[in-house]
Formats: structure tokens, sequence, C-alpha cells
């Protein structure tokens, strides 16, 4: 008697369980897919909006609005959104309430190019990025026409002042050197109009650190306004004009 008791137990257990999973798998396909949990990893949504977002999944959502949330296409979503110039990377998952949820990477700039045929960003990757209409991206500019693997050394160069916080305070322009056979940089500053004379990017570190050392006496000295370029391309010194 006892043993069939459990039984009977064991049967009423897994029905309860088949029902509720029918029951949540019926409840979660019939919600709607109008509204989407959309996360911004790095920081505030500033090239691309939770609206846009939202507006491109619901777009392609449209053919599964009948069907189960499982069958869809996770990766077709991603590829989809990564497409869209201001997106660096995403991910779209499936939460355990049946709702749709998206993680999204926008593409980071790190240097303007503003010449006499267009303007448009290059993100910390080295890719092309248009401008947008939501923000204004506080970068250096450059006059420069970047192609190929002409640009490489500027992005290396951007990236390393984006990730300083003195060089991405003082630092507004990036222009290669005319006249030279390899990248050579000039740097325009924020304070005191100077123009440094960076040179190619070796002994990038001990180049910044006496540049560093250099800004603090300057600044000091309230004597910064006196140079008009600091070339920082000799060894163990600074050779500057005023």
């Amino acid at each position: 008697m006892k043993k069939y008791n459990t039984v009977i137990k064991f049967t009423a257990l897994t029905f309860v369980i088949v029902f509720l999973y029918g029951f949540a798998a019926q409840r979660n396909a019939k919600k709607s897919n109008e509204e989407i949990s959309v996360i911004f990893e790095n920081g505030e949504n500033l090239f691309v909006s939770y609206e846009t977002v939202n507006k491109l999944l619901i777009q392609k959502l449209e053919p599964y609005n009948n069907q189960s949330k499982e069958n869809i296409n996770l990766n077709y979503l991603e590829g989809f959104l990564q497409r869209n110039k201001m997106i660096e990377n995403a991910e779209i998952f499936l939460t355990l309430s049946g709702e749709l949820g998206a993680i999204i990477t926008q593409r980071t700039p790190v240097l303007r190019v503003a010449n006499e045929t267009e303007t448009y960003y290059y993100d910390k990757l080295g890719t092309k990025m248009p401008l947008s209409d939501n923000y204004s991206a506080r970068v250096p500019i450059t006059t420069d026409t970047i192609s190929g693997d002409q640009g490489f050394d500027m992005i290396v160069l951007s990236n390393t002042i984006r990730n300083d916080e003195f060089l991405k305070k003082q630092i507004i322009g990036i222009d290669h050197i005319e006249g030279e056979k390899s990248d050579q940089f000039e740097l325009k500053t924020r304070v005191g109009d100077v123009k440094i004379i960076f040179g190619d990017l070796s002994r990038m570190d001990e180049k910044i650190a006496k540049l560093k050392v250099f800004y603090q006496k300057i600044m000091l000295d309230s004597t910064i306004t006196d140079y008009k370029t600091i070339n920082l391309k000799f060894y163990n010194q600074i050779v500057c004009e005023k």
C-alpha cells in the first residue's frame, strides 16, 4: 500500500511539473516583442539610443510574433545589430521569464578626421565610424586623409592619448609632419596653442614622461604661452622654440 501511494505521489508531481512547464511556455510564447531589455556595457548610450536598438530588433522580430520565443534565431539578431556602424558587439539572450535582452557594446572613437572631403571617426580598433547625431566625442582631430596601413601608428597614438588622463586633457590634434618618410607626428595642445613635435612612436613612453615633467614646470611658472614648439624627438632632452 505504501509503495502504491509513492507511485501516485510521483505521478501527480510529474503531472504538475509538466503542466507548469507547458503553462509557462505558452505564456512566454504569447508575450509580445514590443519591449526588449537593452543594457549598454561600456557606459551611457552616447552614440546609439535604447530606442534605436529596440526599433531595430522589433523590426526583425515581426516574423516571430506568433511563434515561441525559443524559435528566435539569436545569432542572426546579433549579426544584424553588429552591422550597425555605431555598435562594436551585441549579445542577445532569452531570460527564464521569456523576455528578450540585449547587451550592447558601442564603438569607442579615439580620433576624428576632418579634411576637405569628409568628416568621420576612427574607433579604438581602427574601424571607421560615422559622426553621431546624438553625441560629439571629445577626441583629437586630424586633417590628414588616412588610408590603408598609413593610419595604424596614428590609431596607436590616439589610443595612448585616450588612455592617459594628462594627454587626454591637453592634446586636441594630431597630424603627420610633412616631408618625413616614416610616420612622424605633431601634436596640438589645448592650453597655450603649443605644437609638440612627437616624431615617430619609438621611445613613446619616455617621450610622454619627459613631456609631463616639462609641463609641470611651465604650468607652475605660468610660462606655457612663451613656447611655440616642444620637440621630443631627441634622446634624453627636450628642445623648445619660443
